[in-house]
């Protein structure tokens, strides 16, 4: 996920009644894939697959749940084979061994059996409506993907410093209301509530490596840059307010150093996803720095100082790129190579 502007939306015929799950009774096809990626949370694993496996969707849908281990050193796998058991039919296990979400998600994409797939993230659980308001428009043509609304829960205490919601909000938690109306999308959907038929991978290519997070790099925006990838290729995406997620955010990440560090890792990624001007760029990192300095409300200082993060990022990004010979421009998309993997 990477934040680079204000989404609007406009209506495209787009009621919240219909839904087109049409399959013609006796069809052995599998209808929807859910893919959840995760890696050593094998203790809070159990409440993502509960809550999953608690959707409702008519009889005749056929969906499965696909979890993806990407190189886990606990009991992951153990997990979600008791799942499998218990639930048989429901849930699969695939093993994914080089570490990256990109790789595990792009593994989960070609194993999917589904026409429609679905994404939800290991730490969050979601309404048991969630699947079928997300993607019972998905079976026609006219929509290529949709996105629903993630509701933040956030802890008890919130530190002073940061602001969770306003103009100075920028906190890196995926976050997305878009009211309670469902309409076109003009902006990407996020990873933890997002589906699309399966042709648009197809089509349009996977998950961006360089742009999902890894052991050495806490970059996050594979899932933003293929939606902005789908939707510039002339695909409609569709806004579901009913498709409801919940995301916990995570005490232990209510610190300065993980703002910090995470906006200077979106402003690289804005880097290699988006052309540069180096100039408006300085200018820029100059600008804010100067406002950063002289602010002295504590929320507004420390968002500030997020902006001035972001934009050294931006510029260690563009440096990094001029002096390996890569040049200003963001590297074009290039189809990852197929690892190995496990399924089960």
């Amino acid at each position: 996920m990477v934040f680079v502007e204000k989404w609007t939306a406009r209506g495209r015929g787009c009621g919240l009644g219909a839904t087109h799950f049409d399959k013609r009774a006796g069809s052995k096809r599998m209808d929807i894939t859910v893919i959840l990626c995760t890696f050593n949370r094998c203790q809070s694993l159990p409440t993502a697959l509960n809550s999953v496996g608690a959707s409702v969707l008519p009889a005749n849908v056929d969906w499965e749940v696909l979890v993806v281990d990407n190189n886990s050193r606990d009991n992951t796998r153990g997990v979600v084979e008791d799942f499998a058991r218990r639930f048989p039919g429901r849930f699969r296990y695939a093993f994914e061994a080089q570490q990256g979400k990109s790789f595990a998600l792009n593994n989960g994409i070609r194993d999917a059996r589904g026409t429609v797939v679905a994404f939800l993230d290991d730490d969050v659980t979601v309404e048991p409506d969630w699947l079928h308001n997300l993607t019972g428009n998905l079976f026609g043509k006219e929509w290529a993907g949709s996105g629903g609304k993630i509701i933040l829960q956030w802890p008890a205490n919130v530190p002073d410093w940061l602001s969770t919601e306003g103009p100075n909000a920028r906190h890196g938690f995926p976050g997305f209301d878009h009211g309670p109306v469902a309409k076109e999308l003009e902006g990407p959907p996020f990873g933890c509530n997002m589906a699309f038929r399966k042709e648009m991978f197809e089509k349009y290519g996977d998950f961006r490596i360089d742009l999902g997070p890894t052991p050495v790099s806490q970059i996050r925006a594979e899932d933003t840059e293929f939606g902005r990838r789908v939707i510039a290729a002339g695909e409609h995406l569709r806004y579901e307010p009913g498709a409801i997620v919940y995301h916990p955010v995570p005490e232990n990440r209510l610190n300065q150093k993980y703002f910090l560090d995470w906006c200077y890792d979106n402003g690289r990624a804005l880097v290699l996803e988006f052309p540069v001007r180096p100039v408006h760029l300085l200018c820029s990192f100059v600008a804010w720095t100067m406002r950063w300095m002289v602010a002295t409300d504590r929320r507004e200082r420390f968002f500030r100082k997020l902006i001035v993060r972001q934009k050294l990022g931006e510029m260690t990004e563009y440096s990094r790129r001029i002096f390996s010979g890569k040049g200003s421009q963001p590297p074009a998309y290039q189809q990852p190579k197929r690892e190995s993997t496990v399924r089960m």
